[in-house]
């Protein structure tokens, strides 16, 4: 897939390394939560136990190479057009946040139930 100008997906430039870059950061973050508290980086992340673990033991090096990626290694979770519309609706931060929690959980719970 070409694109033109400032989207260039065919490698040459800026695009690939703003992907790597957002990849190291996401991929380090993620790995930070992982080791502080693992039931909250499943939730926050989105992700099961193994995934968790996996990402609080893979080394520096791993993450790095898999940063390099040519694709986004993160993907947004705001597909549903309720979670988007939580931030139009005029509430104060904290509550728009929870609200927004609640969604994810609900989310989750769905998804979780899907699978088994």
């Amino acid at each position: 897939m070409e694109i033109e100008n400032n989207g260039d997906v065919g490698g040459h430039g800026d695009v690939s390394k703003e992907i790597g870059d957002i990849n190291l950061a996401y991929m380090l973050l993620a790995q930070k939560l992982a080791k502080q508290d693992r039931a909250a980086a499943m939730y926050r992340l989105g992700v099961g136990r193994e995934l968790a673990d996996l990402l609080a033991n893979m080394s520096l090096t791993q993450i790095v190479k898999l940063a390099t990626s040519n694709f986004l290694l993160c993907s947004f979770r705001l597909e549903d057009h309720p979670m988007f519309a939580v931030f139009g609706e005029g509430k104060d931060t904290a509550l728009q946040q929870a609200h927004m929690s609640i969604l994810m959980a609900a989310r989750q719970t769905r998804e979780a139930e899907a699978v088994a």
